[in-house]
């Protein structure tokens, strides 16, 4: 199966699931299924993120890379790299302003940065959501029941191949139901694509 992950590709060749469990037995590692931990914020979200950490208290910059941390519960890091020049945007936007507390610089949200978040604020808890408040291990086990229904797919079409009636008419047909599928979830999953 090309592009399919290699335990997908394992298991519907009846090499078992990940590493060599079978779906049902034990559970997998999703988070390396699927690419490593979860997904970085796009570049867009960083910002509100940032404004997000400094609604409540103003915080320098390593303050808030530790806020985002801990919010995301370790999912997700910004490096210094991302803070600083975000801060500093968001500084010349005037959503921020620095700010001299005990010889400290901080960063301060402003009434335009509390406007801006407050329109943003669905985008923040969607990453908060997909990242540490809903991390792949407290999802692993409806996604290991989507895989086993994707596995019983697979498996009936294997079936119907060794039994010889995916004649091409059938697979026809099969093509029809799978686009619509595929379309539906890819839907479902990225709505703005």
């Amino acid at each position: 199966m090309h592009g399919a992950p290699h335990w997908v590709a394992d298991h519907f060749a009846g090499r078992g699931g990940h590493h060599g469990r079978p779906f049902g037995r034990g559970r997998p590692d999703f988070s390396e299924m699927f690419g490593g931990s979860t997904p970085r914020p796009d570049r867009g979200v960083v910002r509100y993120l940032i404004l997000d950490a400094i609604a409540q208290q103003p915080r320098h910059g390593y303050e808030i890379i530790q806020a985002i941390e801990e919010r995301s519960a370790g999912t997700y890091r910004p490096s210094p790299g991302v803070i600083y020049p975000t801060l500093q945007m968001l500084e010349e936007l005037g959503h921020t302003r620095v700010e001299e507390l005990e010889a400290r610089r901080v960063y301060a949200i402003t009434p335009e940065g509390k406007r801006d978040l407050a329109e943003h604020s669905e985008d923040v808890r969607d990453f908060y959501e997909s990242a540490g408040e809903g991390s792949w291990d407290d999802f692993a086990d409806e996604l290991h029941d989507l895989t086993r229904r994707v596995g019983r797919m697979f498996k009936s079409i294997g079936r119907a191949a060794r039994r010889g009636r995916l004649t091409p008419s059938t697979m026809k047909k099969l093509r029809v139901v799978l686009d619509e599928a595929v379309t539906k979830i890819e839907a479902i999953i990225d709505p703005e694509k």
